[in-house]
């Protein structure tokens, strides 16, 4: 897959600078923020590998499938608590579009990150309808 130009998780940076940097390990995601806008990125640019890698070890998955069909449009970060560099854990909410097909939605999700061995990781989440 080509790398996009401008990052999909919408902070209108340069996918190389924004969160292309935090998927090859270059830099950390320093807060639980950056590491939601990196997820979307990676489930966005089909990254299953990062999105195991940044999951929780007590509530991962034994894999990662995505469906190929579907294409993520935009991210909205609503509300955030904790998540600070500074924190150990940290909640946000966020609304996600995608298409499929001829169908297109939206994923209302709460989402719980913890800060594990020097690094941000999802835990879980709450999908809102």
């Amino acid at each position: 897959m080509a790398e996009p130009l401008a990052c999909p998780c919408g902070t209108g940076k340069p996918y190389a600078a924004c969160c292309g940097a935090i998927h090859d390990g270059r830099r950390p995601a320093a807060t639980a923020v950056a590491l939601m806008r990196s997820r979307y990125a990676a489930f966005a640019l089909g990254l299953s590998e990062y999105l195991w890698r940044t999951w929780h070890p007590s509530t991962r998955p034994a894999t990662v499938d995505l469906d190929d069909d579907l294409v993520w449009t935009g991210l909205v970060i609503e509300d955030s608590t904790g998540g600070q560099p500074w924190d150990d854990a940290g909640t946000l909410r966020f609304t996600a579009s995608w298409t499929s097909g001829r169908r297109s939605g939206t994923l209302r999700e709460t989402s719980r990150f913890a800060f594990l061995d020097g690094a941000w990781v999802y835990v879980d989440g709450s999908i809102h309808h």
